[in-house]
């Protein structure tokens, strides 16, 4: 009787699974030190997801400078210092687009096959209309959009910061964006598409990774925008053809998109809508709260907005490009709010096995950097968790160069092509506001949430504003 019939096969797979798991063990000995948890699947996913921001710097702090943590199914691998970020940045074996191709997909219903074909064209279109070059173009509208918008709020009043800049910043951005009017008018449509809107906003990093039938209200409201596309797409593809208005941004993008799927128009609009609403407003609304947080600042603004534009409010400015040139304190203080506030986390996927310091990072992998930490490195900011926006004098803005670790907007070939139009928004918009109101903090400066890793970290709690037309 030979020694294996002592054995039942059941005995067998036991012991044979417990080899193949001592075997990648070994094997996995040159990757980072990885957080695993003990539950299959899940990982550390409980204890990541309910504050991940601090879970990431608290490992960073216990393992070291790169370090994998394993949760609902996949391998996050984070770097933090310069060796990691450059592979990160520059790598061939690191793919931007296969790390994202199922969050669009479950977000936007955007097929892989139709994402793949498209990508790096509209990335180019964008990179072209949003550009330094271009974004003179949308001055003289964005600045008659918030005038519009500005006219609603009266002489005076008390509101919540987070409103007050979305009541400005969503119909201003889709009207420019999109086409003029297409943001609706009536009291209680409005109110539809910002309940709407903020509910998919929110939900969007959960909508990223998880089954819809999970999420029911944000399935509801990401159905509800679709619709929305759906039923005025015609009209928003026509309206190139109406005399004295020319072609608006998303017109030029679906017609790159119409060639290869005319069904997908309305799935590209909504990842478009989010894409220019989700971080823009909550980094108007951090910088105007930065600024009436700090007197100084604040004084220094004012000073600033009243050398060129005169003292009075009443008068219905236009912002134009050397206006902007003589107020690059508000253009410093934007890009402080946003390292202040910048994205949790931006990835790639690794595609072949690339090696940082001692270790090898597999196949597979999610590789990960997180702006908002890197942020608080003071090897790059000093002081890195005060608001200084005297530290952007430093940058090389003529030349559209950000301070060494600012990361905000991305990194390597496919950074966020709509920054300057970004920028630019938020910059007139904090001009119009100020010139026209004195307003004041009836808060404290709120903390940053720490629930969500994709983009702008909202507000944690309320912070009130009131606001008063100068005179």
């Amino acid at each position: 009787m030979g020694v294996m019939e002592f054995f039942s096969p059941g005995v067998i797979a036991v012991l044979g699974s417990c080899v193949l798991f001592l075997f990648f063990r070994w094997k996995n000995l040159r990757g980072p030190p990885c957080i695993q948890g003990w539950v299959p699947w899940i990982g550390a996913g409980f204890e990541f997801g309910k504050a991940p921001l601090e879970f990431i710097e608290k490992a960073r702090i216990k393992y070291g400078p790169i370090f994998t943590i394993f949760a609902m199914g996949k391998r996050m691998t984070f770097v933090t210092e310069e060796e990691g970020i450059n592979v990160f940045l520059k790598s061939k074996h690191v793919d931007f687009e296969l790390a994202v191709q199922n969050p669009v997909y479950n977000t936007a219903w955007i097929p892989k096959n139709v994402f793949f074909s498209l990508h790096e064209k509209l990335y180019v279109l964008m990179k072209g209309k949003m550009g330094t070059f271009s974004t003179h173009q949308f001055t003289g509208q964005l600045s008659e959009a918030f005038h519009e918008q500005l006219e609603d709020l009266g002489a005076r009043g008390t509101v919540d910061l987070n409103d007050f800049v979305r009541h400005l910043l969503y119909p201003a951005t889709v009207n420019t964006l999109f086409k003029k009017g297409l943001f609706p008018t009536d009291e209680r449509k409005i109110k539809e598409f910002y309940q709407h809107f903020k509910t998919y906003d929110e939900g969007f990093e959960y909508g990223s990774q998880l089954p819809e039938w999970l999420l029911r209200n944000w399935s509801k409201s990401k159905r509800w925008l679709l619709t929305l596309f759906e039923k005025n797409i015609d009209e928003i593809k026509a309206h190139k053809s109406v005399a004295g208005h020319s072609r608006t941004l998303v017109q030029a993008v679906l017609d790159v998109v119409e060639t290869e799927s005319r069904q997908h128009s309305p799935n590209y609009g909504l990842l478009m809508l989010w894409a220019s609403l989700a971080n823009a407003a909550p980094i108007a609304f951090w910088t105007l709260a930065f600024v009436l947080a700090h007197p100084e600042v604040h004084k220094t603004v004012l000073e600033a907005i009243s050398s060129v534009f005169g003292t009075t409010g009443k008068d219905k400015i236009k912002v134009s490009d050397d206006d902007l040139k003589k107020l690059l304190l508000i253009k410093w203080c934007v890009l402080e709010a946003i390292r202040l506030r910048a994205p949790g986390i931006i990835t790639r996927k690794v595609v072949k096995p690339i090696k940082i310091l001692s270790h090898t990072v597999p196949p597979g992998d999610l590789l990960m950097v997180s702006p908002f930490w890197l942020h608080r490195n003071p090897k790059y900011f000093l002081e890195p968790d005060s608001f200084k926006p005297e530290r952007w004098k430093e940058a090389n803005l003529d030349k559209n160069a950000f301070l060494d670790g600012f990361m905000a907007f991305g990194g390597g070939k496919f950074q966020c092509p709509g920054r300057w139009f970004a920028l630019l928004e938020i910059q007139i918009c904090i001009i119009l506001v100020l010139y026209k109101y004195d307003c004041s903090l009836l808060d404290p400066l709120p903390k940053q949430s720490c629930l969500h890793l994709v983009g702008v970290p909202q507000p944690e709690g309320r912070c009130r504003i009131e606001y008063k037309q100068r005179t």
